[in-house]
């Protein structure tokens, strides 16, 4: 089978038992790799993955860092531990709607990519543009910052040193993911083993916090009861509260989204999976079902033993205060802090991991300019460039935040565009579903209700943190619009991108760009943007 989107005749592919592109002659080289040299999506059946493969892929990608540093900004823009343990209820809930977004697209779709095939199939004018807004999304914004600082800040709590955000924290950051980066690009082997055994810390700790939250319960702590649980729907206010509001109760909702992030992994991979509709609607929902239920235990815990002001106050060590206040200040109880470091690092060497892979994949695609670059192995068999690229985002966006409440921003940085683009698959879905002419099946139905739950939620997200919240504009040492501009103006420099790419350079050198999607019968597929002169002498 191929499928080309809009190409001639000569620019197509043919597809038999013996599947060899054909080359026409007036396609340009623009450095990017040859069209054998394909990325293989497929595997046989015995390299797939299971339920228990599939379940495994998500969970570890769901529990990162956010758990361990962000019910500290939550409970801030919030003022309530009632409000503040329900939201994390709603985050499963919408997460659980977006899953259901995500089967549809993918069952229908069984390709690996994820969103970036559920947008190029209902947005398909202008051609290209929404690929392009999703890569300069996931290029410019796929980076690691958040786990990086929240690893120095944690490494400088074990030590004893300052509980605040200093630059400190952030060159220890520096240090993490120029490790992880150096290890993927020379050692891949050892990068994935080592953030497989660190993936088990991830569980064990959540477990640890939860069972040290029962004790905590029944008064085995250091410190006198919070009484946190006395009232719980009242809603504090004063200096480190944000007062509530829209404005706060967005970015909460951001930080918990942050946390559960990773829900869709699967849709990334839907190429190695073994039979997709029995694997993931076993192993999503109970993945999903398992962090929502440790989540809102864990965040049981802090309050049981953390009192207010100093939970508000806490900032990314948010778990090392509930281990100072259940174990005591003792070398021993700073050990545990150390492993939630330990887990940061796991979780950096996993997102560069995969972010690097992914920034490969649009260099392999010809994407990006100087594609051969990106899309290279060398010199030690692993995308070295792709993973500097990733490497230089982290750093630039590690130091450019202000000392102060530098998480929170990069939290909200790293999940805000990704509510325009689930807004938009979203409302995508509505229209395959009621558009006759497009011929929509899938073996997965979402029901609108659901649909449309995902689709406002992602809409409150997008535009809601453009009004001004009740507080300080400048609470957080910037004016509370840059996080939002700065995420919309990444996706319209996919735009823009996008107009250089297919409308004013073909323009200047008589060129057009082609995609080209080919499956042959082992079902290797291939997927590139070519260029195709318009004028052959």
């Amino acid at each position: 089978m191929a499928v080309s989107d809009n190409a001639s005749n000569e620019e197509k592919l043919a597809v038999g038992d013996s599947a060899r592109p054909i080359e026409p002659d007036n396609v340009i080289s623009d450095g990017s790799s040859s069209i054998q040299e394909v990325a293989k999506y497929s595997y046989e059946d015995s390299r797939k993955l299971g339920v228990t493969g599939a379940t495994f892929l998500i969970l570890n990608k769901m529990i990162g860092t956010g758990i361990f540093s962000t019910p500290s900004g939550i409970f801030a823009a919030t003022g309530s531990v009632g409000i503040s343990l329900m939201l994390w209820v709603v985050g499963g809930f919408l997460t659980f709607c977006g899953l259901s977004v995500w089967l549809e697209y993918g069952l229908a779709i069984p390709l690996s990519g994820g969103e970036k095939n559920y947008l190029e199939r209902v947005y398909k004018h202008p051609k290209y543009m929404a690929t392009c807004m999703l890569a300069s999304q996931m290029i410019l914004l796929g980076f690691s910052s958040g786990n990086a600082l929240a690893f120095g800040r944690y490494i400088l709590y074990a030590s004893g040193n300052e509980l605040k955000d200093t630059f400190k924290g952030r060159a220890i950051g520096i240090a993490c993911v120029t490790f992880s980066v150096v290890l993927h690009a020379t050692l891949p082997k050892w990068g994935i083993r080592l953030f497989n055994v660190l993936g088990v810390f991830k569980v064990v700790i959540l477990l640890f916090i939860v069972f040290s939250g029962f004790a905590a319960l029944a008064g085995h702590r250091r410190v006198p009861d919070p009484h946190n649980f006395t009232n719980a729907f009242a809603i504090e206010s004063g200096e480190g509260y944000a007062g509530g509001g829209a404005y706060a109760y967005s970015n909460a909702l951001l930080n918990i989204i942050y946390s559960y992030k990773g829900w869709e992994n699967a849709n990334y991979v839907l190429g190695e999976i073994r039979h997709p509709r029995r694997t993931l609607t076993v192993a999503a929902p109970l993945a999903i079902g398992g962090v929502t239920i440790l989540y809102v235990l864990v965040n049981v815990a802090y309050f049981a033993a953390i009192p207010k002001a100093d939970l508000a106050a806490s900032e990314v060590i948010v778990a090392g205060l509930f281990f100072k206040n259940v174990f005591g200040d003792s070398a021993g109880a700073r050990t545990l802090p150390a492993f939630v470091a330990l887990s940061n690092l796991g979780n950096v060497l996993a997102v560069s991991f995969g972010h690097a892979r992914l920034n490969q994949e649009f260099g392999k695609e010809g994407l990006l300019p100087l594609s051969r670059v990106w899309g290279s192995n060398k010199p030690f068999n692993a995308p070295a460039a792709a993973l500097f690229l990733h490497w230089l985002v982290t750093i630039i966006i590690l130091l450019a935040p202000p000392p102060g409440a530098a998480y929170n921003f990069i939290v909200n940085l790293y999940t805000y565009p990704g509510a325009w683009v689930n807004a938009f698959v979203a409302a995508g879905l509505i229209y395959l579903q009621y558009s006759k002419h497009e011929g929509w099946t899938s073996p997965w139905h979402t029901y609108l209700p659901v649909t449309v739950i995902f689709l406002l939620s992602n809409a409150f997200l997008a535009l809601v943190p453009f009004i001004p919240p009740d507080g300080d504009w400048n609470a957080d040492g910037y004016p509370y619009y840059v996080f939002p501009v700065v995420g919309v103006a990444v996706l319209l420099f996919g735009v823009v991108y996008w107009a250089c790419w297919t409308k004013v350079w073909p323009a200047i050198k008589g060129h057009k760009i082609v995609a080209e999607r080919v499956v042959d019968s082992e079902g290797v597929e291939v997927i590139r943007y070519r260029k195709v002169k318009t004028h052959v002498s």
